[in-house]
């Protein structure tokens, strides 16, 4: 399997190839501090699979290993690497994919530290755009 991304502005794009060891959606509050979100999802590959096609990711050291790589200039999330906990590996937002859809989700993981309220957010009221305003 080949899949290509990128950031929201198109400065950096890759691309990766063969299959993920792994699709998690990460709960952790390193995870969902970065990304301003309530949990990030994250394919694992081998890092040689990667290949930037386009740019240069800045890099920030999130922790003593931690390692997480993004668009210098619209912030979008894209890479993170552990040289301690997860030599030799990768994890891809796989929010950035041009097509998400293709390596559905496998696990949650660090639930430990997940908001209380995610949980339950499977059971909230859906629309496919906007709730109405009335």
């Amino acid at each position: 399997m080949k899949l290509a991304g990128g950031c929201h502005c198109g400065a950096v794009r890759y691309e990766v190839e063969g299959e993920p060891y792994t699709h998690a959606l990460c709960h952790c509050s390193d995870c969902r501090r970065h990304a301003g979100a309530p949990m990030v999802g994250w394919t694992m590959y081998a890092q040689e699979a990667l290949n930037i096609t386009k740019g240069t990711p800045k890099i920030y050291e999130s922790s003593e290993h931690g390692r997480r790589q993004f668009c210098p200039d619209c912030g979008t999330g894209l890479f993170y690497s552990n040289s301690q906990v997860l030599p030799g590996l990768i994890d891809i937002q796989s929010g950035t994919y041009d097509a998400p859809e293709q390596i559905p989700a496998r696990v949650h993981i660090q639930v430990a530290e997940r908001i209380s309220w995610m949980e339950r957010a499977h059971e909230l009221p859906v629309f496919d755009r906007y709730p109405p305003t009335e």
